[in-house]
């Protein structure tokens, strides 16, 4: 986790310096130990005290503005060595050339060049600027030399123009920082794909036949494991959520749409987790106008939808590890373990929709993982205990790499 890591924000002289303020807070806040350093440009546009007061340390500026310990402990060689991760944002046309072609003539570049931590670096400046060909350049050297670029955004800039080159929200700044250092990546080189929400079946132009499903762990699975370095395909019902940082993201509305994106990537995967609310049934037909309100009853005949998770089982390569949920109002265990041997599937993470914290819309679950066990008949069952979806998911994803 984030908790004691030691986290340098780098800031440059541009304009959105402002943002990082929010930034420096929100790591502050989830217990990180976080170092400002910022370049003399940077303290045109907000004080050093405002950091100082948000991390409770010292802000660097001069490279010989050291305190009387320091001859030991050399900053810009300590601060440097000793990073979990580094960020510089805004990243300015200049900082980006000095860093390009191994300029050190500030505490900020001289504290990049000890370092050995993930680099990350989001340039941020007028559109123009950022467009051209010498800046561009810069960039893909950075990139080449391992340094992870975040995107700017684009919107309107301080200087009236509008275009690219716009620091994105704080938040966004933030998850990269947490992708980089908040596990280890020990699903690097894995292909992970996840289904996560609802399916709608449409009875008219107007009408669907939908559940409850708001997506929360299917995205919690997809956004954990790309934190810990999997390649993730997320295919997703319609829910309302962000899509989580470096996870491919393929839509689908019915069932029959996921079936299709499922089974056409689930031979390149290496893990397949069934985490979405699929129909079971779908109507025969559907009506090419409103359905008019009527006197008395109505009755829609439906159809059976695709079997994802038995297709996908009883198609399952060499290696290749299954993972479906299932969720029950009775029998939770016994439907669940039949679910498992049906399905052909390596595990079935089964919760209850009666039990409190659990189930759908809320940010926690109880899960218990139903898995087969080589060479025995009868599954092997573990109840996780009420906790986040978050930590749900890392703990479905320790069980399933550890197989």
């Amino acid at each position: 986790m984030i908790k004691g890591k030691k986290i340098i924000l780098g800031i440059s002289g541009g304009i959105a310096a402002y943002k990082m303020t929010n930034v420096a807070s929100m790591l502050y806040k989830l217990g990180a130990d976080v170092h400002v350093i910022m370049t003399k440009n940077a303290c045109n546009f907000i004080t050093p005290k405002t950091f100082e007061v948000l991390t409770k340390n010292k802000v660097y500026i001069d490279t010989f503005d050291e305190e009387p310990d320091d001859a030991v402990n050399v900053p810009h060689i300590s601060l440097g060595q000793s990073a979990d991760c580094f960020l510089i944002a805004p990243a300015t046309a200049n900082i980006i050339a000095k860093l390009a072609h191994g300029i050190a003539d500030d505490m900020l570049t001289t504290t990049v060049l000890p370092a050995r931590c993930p680099m990350l670096i989001c340039p941020s400046m007028n559109g123009y600027m950022l467009d051209n060909s010498v800046t561009q350049e810069n960039i893909e050297i950075l990139r080449k030399r391992g340094y992870k670029v975040i995107d700017s955004e684009f919107g309107n800039l301080a200087c009236g123009y509008e275009g690219k080159g716009k620091l994105p929200k704080e938040e966004v700044l933030v998850e990269h920082i947490l992708n980089a250092v908040e596990f280890d990546h020990d699903m690097e080189g894995k292909k992970v794909m996840v289904s996560a929400g609802p399916t709608e079946e449409p009875l008219d132009p107007v009408r669907i036949i939908t559940n409850h499903s708001s997506g929360k762990m299917g995205y919690a699975l997809a956004r954990v494991a790309a934190k810990r370095g999997a390649k993730v395909t997320l295919v997703s019902g319609p829910v309302n959520l962000e899509t989580p940082l470096n996870v491919e993201r393929v839509n689908i509305t019915t069932a029959n749409d996921m079936y299709e994106e499922i089974t056409k990537r689930a031979g390149d995967q290496d893990i397949i987790i069934m985490a979405a609310a699929v129909a079971d049934y779908t109507p025969e037909t559907v009506a090419e106008n409103k359905i008019k309100k009527k006197e008395g009853g109505m009755s829609i005949p439906l159809k059976r939808t695709h079997d994802i998770l038995k297709t996908l089982g009883e198609n399952k390569k060499d290696g290749q590890f299954i993972c479906g949920f299932s969720m029950e109002t009775e029998n939770l265990l016994e439907n669940s373990s039949a679910k498992l041997e049906k399905k052909n599937a390596d595990m079935i993470c089964a919760n209850s929709l009666t039990v409190p914290g659990a189930g759908y819309k809320v940010d926690t679950n109880i899960i218990t993982l139903i898995k087969k066990v080589e060479g025995s008949d009868k599954p092997v069952m573990r109840e996780l205990p009420l906790m986040s979806k978050d930590e749900a998911a890392f703990e479905i994803l320790s069980e399933i790499i550890g197989r």
